[in-house]
């Protein structure tokens, strides 16, 4: 007996519930969190399966509320300033903070350098929490300073895991500025970076963003989804070679485990 293609399509939507409105509104933001393109009025109907004047109806609300905007052709959408605002207190609020801390300043004590855990917001990297080094010449960049995505090694890392569309449109909407005459700011030559970074699992930055500040990440490991934390050790380019970066690998990623186990633990049984 064959089975009916209604009933499949119907079979994989995803649920939008709650018991009462408000509930339904944030059910409904969980489903266009998980997106990583620009999302449609009918995409979200054949999606959830719930009634077009009813979809109609939420998306109207968020996008009063600054929660989701329209974007392109006046019929898609993406998230909002009010949503990625909050995406970001949470993240530097979190209330795993102090177990995050912990992992970094484990890190700095085995490396000698600074470290810092980092998110990707909008066409930026922001930092969520930094331990210095104790070396009397470093650089001081705090949590929620910010910067720029491309000439970052947490932001090459995030660029790599994109979609090439949604990798696209951000590099379009963020254009590549110069910062060091080691900045990239060829798409082409960033995107042969990029595949590198994909293919070995770390990215650097050579001086891309500072004069003689080197830099080298990995991602922390998600357990839903594509990752937005990355965790990378900062230093002077006369105390950290490009060819010395590979020894600080196996205590990097040790520690994006940690973290990675740290976040694990954070989300609720459902």
């Amino acid at each position: 007996m064959m089975t009916n293609v209604k009933e499949i399509k119907k079979a994989e939507q995803v649920r939008v519930e709650g018991d009462t409105p408000t509930l339904r509104l944030f059910s409904l933001l969980e489903v266009i969190a998980e997106k990583d393109e620009f999302f449609s009025l009918q995409g979200l109907v054949e999606e959830t399966g719930l009634p077009k004047p009813t979809l109609h109806r939420m998306l109207q609300q968020l996008e009063t509320a600054g929660i989701i905007q329209r974007d392109g052709d006046d019929r898609h959408y993406s998230s909002g300033v009010r949503l990625r605002n909050l995406a970001e207190k949470l993240l530097l609020n979190s209330t795993t903070h102090s177990a995050r801390h912990a992992v970094l300043a484990q890190l700095k004590a085995e490396v000698g350098e600074s470290c810092n855990l980092t998110a990707l917001s909008g066409g930026e990297i922001i930092y969520v929490d930094r331990v210095e080094t104790e070396a009397p010449l470093r650089f001081y960049l705090q949590p929620g300073s910010r910067v720029p995505v491309h000439c970052s090694a947490t932001g090459k890392l995030f660029l790599a895991n994109m979609s090439p569309s949604q990798r696209r449109r951000l590099l379009t909407n963020a254009p590549l500025m110069q910062y060091t005459e080691k900045t990239i700011i060829n798409v082409a030559t960033l995107e042969t970076e990029l595949e590198n970074v994909k293919l070995t699992g770390y990215a650097i930055d050579n001086e891309e963003f500072l004069p003689g500040l080197f830099c080298v990440a990995v991602l922390v490991p998600a357990i839903n989804g594509r990752s937005n934390l990355g965790i990378a050790i900062q230093a002077p380019i006369m105390r950290l070679k490009p060819e010395q970066a590979l020894h600080f690998l196996p205590a990097l990623q040790r520690a994006a485990k940690a973290l990675a186990k740290i976040e694990a633990e954070s989300w609720p049984e459902i």
